[in-house]
């Protein structure tokens, strides 16, 4: 199995995970334009997607997809909330959607998916852990806070991708308007250094062997920041964090 990442922040997120013939998108929160060229630097096609995997309707994550669906008709999976966004956002989506319920497993071609609740303030968002059965990737984005079910989750992963998304001080300090910050800070928010540091301490104390950190603010955090902290958290388990670009394809990880 092996991952691929195109894009990893507030201005978009989308992940490619292939496993023999079958290629899985995660997300589509870039253009269509960029999915489309990112996919041909490994020989592929848009209509040789198994399936786009949707966390939820936020346009950071969604950017792409009406477009792309629009030139293949590739199946959309997402959670029923998510799902009834995505139909309203656009219409024509609504015959290539296939609802499932938060908590729900289902298997596309080689890889077999379990999704999961995360606190965002979105209609439904989820998170995914994606297995070929013998090694699992956990997706684990847009959240602001951790729950015992993410916790389960993030437990059964021999790769992780995390949120990393602020530090703390730099967004109390920084210009985003008060009800931003207070967003951002909530249960329904974002996950700050310090508490994606102790998910990934957690997650490695139980078999984890890589951390990948995402989803990274540009204004409220920087790579030091968050590298250090997981690095901190991480020290002594021979595990070393790594970083997502927010907006560039990353060498393959085999999972």
């Amino acid at each position: 199995m092996h991952l691929y990442t195109f894009a990893s922040g507030s201005s978009g997120n989308c992940a490619l995970v292939t496993m023999g013939s079958t290629a899985v998108l995660l997300d589509a929160g870039i253009s269509a334009r960029r999915i489309t060229r990112a996919l041909a630097e490994l020989d592929l096609t848009p209509d040789r997607l198994s399936a786009i995997v949707v966390t939820h309707e936020h346009a950071d994550h969604v950017a792409g997809l009406a477009v792309l669906t629009k030139r293949c008709s590739v199946p959309v999976f997402a959670s029923a909330g998510t799902a009834r966004e995505l139909a309203r956002m656009t219409p024509r989506l609504e015959d290539l959607l296939r609802p499932f319920h938060a908590g729900d497993s289902f298997c596309l071609g080689d890889l077999a998916l379990t999704s999961f609740s995360t606190p965002h303030d979105a209609a439904d968002s989820v998170g995914y852990t994606v297995t070929d059965g013998r090694r699992t990737l956990g997706l684990i984005t847009d959240l602001g806070c951790v729950t015992e079910n993410i916790r389960a989750a993030a437990r059964t992963c021999d790769t992780l991708i995390l949120e990393s998304n602020h530090d703390i001080d730099r967004l109390r300090l920084g210009p985003y308007p008060d009800w931003l910050k207070r967003r951002i800070l909530s249960d329904r928010g974002h996950l700050c250094n310090e508490a994606a540091a102790a998910l990934a301490q957690e997650a490695v104390e139980h078999g984890t062997e890589r951390i990948l950190l995402a989803h990274l603010s540009e204004k409220n955090n920087t790579e030091a920041l968050a590298r250090d902290a997981a690095a901190a958290a991480l020290r002594g388990t021979g595990v070393s964090p790594r970083l997502i670009p927010r907006s560039a394809c990353a060498p393959a990880v085999e999972v």
